[in-house]
């Protein structure tokens, strides 16, 4: 059974759509499982149906049109309970309802099995038998564990080329498929896809139509001459170190770029309108597959040289590419990875958006778009991409959110929506030299979280009073090496200098976790809850104190430095820190440096720091909670995992009640608490850190308009209510109710109906 399994999904993975693989699954289903009938039905929301779309056993004409509602039949009653069923004598059941076009009358045993993805019943997988058979539990172990394999390829294949939703439901213009991600940068844009692939990975190569044929076979046949060439080369270098066996490797490489073998049939695709790197990357995956299927163990092992020398060839065909990429002038800029390279090929004026399938919302892509408030969707691991070039698609950077072929009506409300949301934001443009003042008089600066010399501008422009969180590996991650003391020493001077006198408060440096240096790689198996933060930079002392040498050396003359510890769990990361500190301001000092000595301050993401508050206050001049990460420990939920985002909620009653203890330890050692975060830069959660006494808010500086907006809108009694009602509450959903009230009771409507998750 497990050998069939493996045979299946193996089929199921080479399978070029969604209609071939369930046409393969309902075939070797019932081979394998010798039974009478093997059926698929994909569930369709629009029409709240289960139609048949896959079947060997029941009438081939009924395909497509034989349908069951939804809690209707054994079928229906499988996807509404979401679980296995075993029937013997299925026509006894209360639940059979018989349709007439299947002809399925006849067959009395029934195992039917939910195919789920992330708690949605996409389908049922059912197999039938005319005897009366009771199915047995390895058999309900197989299809259950399939249906998983199936759940995961039906998702990515909804949207697709081929896919079967869209060709069932072709005369239906009111798709909105949709995908869900985590929220990169906020803001709305409508767009038209463009997939950029990274150099010399085949599996992340899109699909292209391309414009000269011709041109691309000429491009291929270029780089299967250079990759000919430099095989010939390394033959002949190692020959005299190889068996003769193992030079046989590279005789087989060289038959396979035969014109009658692999290359024939990529140039046979790219005739037939797709781009050579896309038509490689089909033939070579097909290779793949089929030698991965096989039983001995040898030919099994080819499959890595087909791969192998699909990369090579794709590496030469991306240096020799003759197609110039034209990029339409709403263009949503998509890939597996976003990298700043990237988004360098696109005009900075037709970018309107971004999707990135892997990520987070801290990686340097997300930092990026948040700098020029350009709307991103991190983490979208569902969204098939490859297929998707120059399809028009809706981004909703403020939920996470992707529609594909919205339809009329969800276009226009979009629409509507882009165009308040630039009305909105020229009418908050008058509020840029104005405090954040509640209307009873109550002050809180809004400072801004950075990371490039040109967040200095964007900053000052959207009225910043300073800056809350500037992010220091970002330096660090553009480089090809650790900066020198001097490249450091300049990038700082330019954020202290161009915010001056306001002050910058300067995080050391903080990698590990989701934030990794391609020189300085952190592998590890559970990397939130290992080497990062200040345990990286304390175990490296020659890193730390090049870095706060460089700080302090910025500093001199300007004095609005502050410099903040990150990730810090045990009270003596604390002292040790201020130790290294203390040594790199005196050894300064006595080099002739004019310097003041800036206050430390320590941030507090996780729950450790939260619990011990107090006494990390005593040590400390100023203390600012990461509102993010705390979160994310609190709650255990991974904030840029995109299955369990549902999960995550700043506003979670026991996120609030940490971040009010920490206020309180704060205000006992009478020293200032400020907040950087996600939760600051929202409009609400904006005025329940103010009811908590927070002195400070940091945030992105595209929000810091709308939750000025708020504060001048609210009074300091009102939040410190709203909080009140909040904190009675018992789940995050019972706090959006009480936000949304209070909003909605002051008149705040547009910022209740954009912000706060309706």
């Amino acid at each position: 059974m497990l050998h069939s399994l493996r045979k299946i999904i193996q089929a199921v993975s080479a399978a070029e759509d969604l209609q071939s693989a369930l046409k393969l699954v309902v075939h070797h289903v019932r081979r394998a499982m010798r039974t009478d009938v093997c059926s698929i039905y994909l569930y369709f929301p629009q029409t709240d149906n289960y139609v048949l779309m896959a079947s060997e056993g029941l009438n081939q004409a009924s395909i497509g049109k034989a349908f069951l509602p939804s809690g209707k039949g054994l079928v229906g009653l499988v996807g509404l309970k979401a679980e296995t069923i075993n029937l013997t004598r299925a026509a006894e059941h209360p639940n059979f309802y018989y349709v007439q076009e299947t002809g399925e009358e006849a067959f009395n045993s029934f195992l039917g099995v939910p195919i789920v993805h992330h708690r949605k019943v996409l389908g049922i997988l059912v197999v039938q038998q005319r005897d009366e058979r009771q199915f047995g539990t390895d058999e309900e172990a197989m299809l259950i564990t399939l249906s998983a394999q199936l759940a995961g390829f039906i998702a990515h294949a909804e949207a697709i080329g081929g896919g079967l939703r869209q060709d069932a439901l072709a005369d239906d213009e009111s798709l909105d498929l949709h995908y869900e991600g985590v929220s990169g940068s906020g803001g709305v844009a409508i767009g038209h896809i463009a997939v950029i692939a990274p150099p010399a990975d085949l599996d992340k190569v899109p699909d292209r139509r391309c414009r000269n044929p011709e041109e691309q076979v000429e491009a291929f046949q270029t780089a299967l001459e250079a990759v000919r060439r430099k095989i010939k080369i390394v033959s002949r270098t190692l020959a005299r170190n190889l068996k003769n066996q193992e030079q046989e490797l590279f005789e087989v490489y060289m038959r396979m770029l035969d014109d009658n073998a692999l290359a024939g049939e990529v140039i046979q695709h790219i005739r037939q309108g797709q781009w050579a790197q896309g038509s490689l990357r089909r033939v070579v995956q097909q290779h793949i597959q089929a030698f991965e299927a096989m039983e001995d163990p040898y030919l099994r092992e080819r499959a890595s040289d087909i791969r192998d020398l699909g990369r090579r060839i794709l590496a030469e065909l991306q240096q020799t590419n003759t197609e110039v990429r034209e990029f339409e002038d709403s263009t949503v800029l998509v890939a597996e990875e976003v990298t700043a390279a990237m988004l360098a090929e696109v005009p900075a004026h037709k970018l309107k958006a971004i999707i990135s399938t892997l990520g987070s919302n801290n990686s340097h892509a997300a930092i990026l778009a948040r700098s020029m408030g350009i709307p991103t969707v991190m983490g979208a691991v569902d969204f098939p991409y490859r297929r998707m070039e120059g399809l028009e698609v809706v981004i909703d950077g403020y939920m996470g959110r992707i529609f594909l072929n919205p339809s009329q009506d969800l276009r226009h409300q979009y629409e509507q929506a882009i165009v308040e949301e630039a009305s909105f934001t020229k009418e908050l443009e008058i509020l840029r030299d104005v405090p954040a003042q509640t209307r009873d008089s109550h002050t809180i600066p809004l400072l801004v979280n950075t990371s490039l010399p040109l967040d200095v501008s964007r900053s000052l422009a959207q009225g910043a009073e300073g800056v809350g969180l500037y992010r220091t590996e970002v330096p660090f991650m553009i480089k090809e090496r650790f900066p020198s003391e001097e490249e450091q020493t300049d990038c700082y001077r330019t954020q202290l200098q161009g915010f001056a006198p306001l002050p910058v408060t300067m995080r050391t440096l903080d990698i590990g976790g989701d934030k990794n240096l391609p020189y300085f790689t952190i592998k590890e198996d559970n990397p939130f809850l290992g080497w990062r933060g200040i345990r990286v930079t304390l175990d490296h002392p020659e890193i730390f104190l090049v870095q706060i040498r460089a700080m302090l050396k910025a500093s001199e003359g300007l004095d609005n430095l502050r410099i903040m510890l990150p990730m810090i769990t045990h009270v003596n990361e604390i002292d040790e820190s201020i130790r290294w500190i203390d040594q790199a301001y005196a050894e300064l000092c006595e080099e002739g440096y004019q310097l003041v000595r800036p206050p430390i301050g320590v941030m507090i993401e996780v729950p450790a720091a939260v619990y011990q508050a107090r006494h990390i206050a005593e040590r400390v001049d100023f203390i600012s909670v990461g509102s993010n990460d705390l979160t994310q420990y609190i709650l255990a939920v991974d904030r840029d995992n995109p299955a369990v985002a549902d999960l995550y909620h700043t506003m979670h009653p026991a996120v609030l009640m940490a971040l009010q203890q920490v206020v309180t330890a704060a205000k006992a050692a009478a020293i200032p608490v400020s907040l950087c975060g996600e939760l600051a830069g929202d409009p609400a959660g904006a005025l329940l850190l103010m009811g908590m006494g927070y002195d400070s808010l940091s945030m992105n500086a595209a929000s810091l308009p709308k939750v000025k907006s708020v504060i001048r809108n609210f009074t300091l009694s009102q939040s410190q209510v709203m909080l009140q009602q909040a904190l009675q509450q018992v789940c995050a959903d019972g706090v959006q109710g009480v936000i949304r009230d209070n909003l909605k009771a002051a008149g705040l409507t547009r910022l209740h109906s954009r912000y706060v998750g309706n």
